[in-house]
């Protein structure tokens, strides 16, 4: 299964026709937020992206509500809104969580996760299948590439997401937020980290 991510286009035209001139080859896409600029042009670039005609999973980021997103998906039949919920393809679960992108511990992220994780739980037991994860959030993990604001030490992500990938090994865990990492990529342990930024990265899971 090919998906498509992307993230942080800020409401710049050419770089969301070039990104989404990529989904063709793709399955599946997963937009990190920042799609705007706080939400100027929402709609209209919300239905650019739900033409392209493939299933969008799409989450806040801290340039848009989660309220205001969830609005808009809820008319536009291609995109899915996962902020604090998921969605399965297969045996892919894809959970996203959104907006932030300034605080070193998250508290309503980690309460998040431990519901999903009952969830997913209760969805292996029931289906009799092993799920693996894709994580989805706007805010990076701490004390990796793609925290780093690119002078090599100073780290401005988010430990508790760093904490949930040391311990529940995702298969990808992508990010943005910080545009200094766009394009990088990093490793936990077997977990892939990515910040795919506005060009996009095509991943075959």
């Amino acid at each position: 299964m090919k998906v498509l991510f992307f993230i942080d286009t800020h409401g710049n035209e050419s770089w969301l026709k070039k990104v989404l001139d990529r989904a063709k080859d793709v399955d599946l896409i997963v937009c990190g937020g920042d799609i705007t600029i706080f939400e100027n042009d929402m709609n209209k670039i919300l239905r650019k992206i739900n033409n392209v005609g493939k299933p969008v999973l799409i989450i806040h980021g801290n340039h848009e509500t989660a309220t205001g997103l969830m609005m808009e998906c809820s008319n536009l039949k291609n995109l899915h809104f996962i902020h604090k919920n998921y969605y399965i393809v297969n045996d892919l679960v894809f959970y996203g969580y959104g907006g932030g992108g300034f605080s070193v511990r998250d508290e309503s992220f980690t309460h998040s996760m431990n519901l999903f994780l009952e969830d997913l739980k209760k969805l292996s037991n029931e289906n009799h299948k092993h799920y693996r994860l894709v994580l989805i959030t706007h805010a990076p993990p701490f004390g990796t590439n793609l925290d780093d604001l690119g002078d090599g030490f100073s780290h401005v992500g988010n430990q508790s997401i760093t904490d949930f990938i040391i311990k529940h090994q995702p298969i990808i865990a992508m990010s943005g937020h910080i545009h200094e990492s766009a394009g990088m990529s990093d490793k936990i342990n077997n977990s892939r980290l990515i910040n795919p930024g506005w060009d996009g990265m095509i991943i075959d899971l």
